[in-house]
């Protein structure tokens, strides 16, 4: 029995760092290309014209991690597919209207919804978490799914009035590597903040480097 145990053990697929490599691989490519196109801070046109290249690579590497997570893991998750959908019509209105505020605004859309999702339905006593990471959080009660499903949509909440504040008060540019320099660490942070509670509720000890890799999809 214990020989079973530690096989299937041995052999579950570790596809935490793939579903980060999903998640956030899109952004690398709009920043990439963005500073490719080398935009000018005192040429508003070429500025643009460098948005609306980077625009173009993340949706064509939004549509292409969707399509990945439909080959390697067999499913995609309701959240990356709206997620992606947001990324491809904000996208498109950058494009169409050449006002890359569109594009900014993509994010706050995208954690408003995952917010209102998570805290809705952990209002009405659903853990909607649990179907996208149950199998990364093996042993949590329903208990400890509802309130990892309302923690993060709170901080969904946070990180949408934070984006705000941020595109505000910066330029295009910096927006765009505080993207990766400040909120990719942020949602590790927190994702670190719930193990004691996750390990109250029943999380296996020997899955808790798995939550480090394995984080609701935030759509960057």
């Amino acid at each position: 029995m214990s020989e079973a145990s530690n096989e299937t053990t041995s052999t579950k697929p570790k596809t935490g760092w793939l579903n980060i490599a999903v998640d956030y691989g899109p952004l690398i490519v709009f920043l990439a290309v963005y500073k490719f196109s080398s935009p000018s801070a005192h040429a508003p046109l070429e500025q643009i014209a460098a948005v609306i290249k980077g625009t173009i690579a993340f949706m064509v590497a939004a549509v292409a991690a969707l399509a990945f997570s439909k080959w390697k893991f067999g499913k995609v998750s309701p959240m990356l597919l709206l997620s992606t959908a947001l990324i491809v019509g904000f996208g498109a209105l950058t494009i169409w209207l050449r006002d890359e505020r569109f594009i900014q605004f993509k994010p706050t859309a995208i954690y408003l919804l995952f917010g209102v999702l998570l805290v809705g339905g952990w209002l009405r006593g659903k853990a909607l978490l649990q179907t996208l990471l149950e199998a990364a959080f093996e042993g949590v009660d329903q208990a400890g799914w509802l309130k990892l499903s309302r923690n993060w949509g709170f901080f969904f909440f946070f990180l949408a009035a934070l984006n705000e504040v941020l595109r505000a008060q910066l330029s295009f540019e910096d927006w765009l590597w505080a993207k990766l320099w400040v909120f990719m660490p942020l949602s590790f942070l927190f994702t670190f903040t719930q193990l004691p509670m996750l390990l109250r509720h029943g999380l296996a000890i020997e899955d808790k480097d798995e939550v480090m890799k394995d984080q609701p999809p935030t759509g960057e």
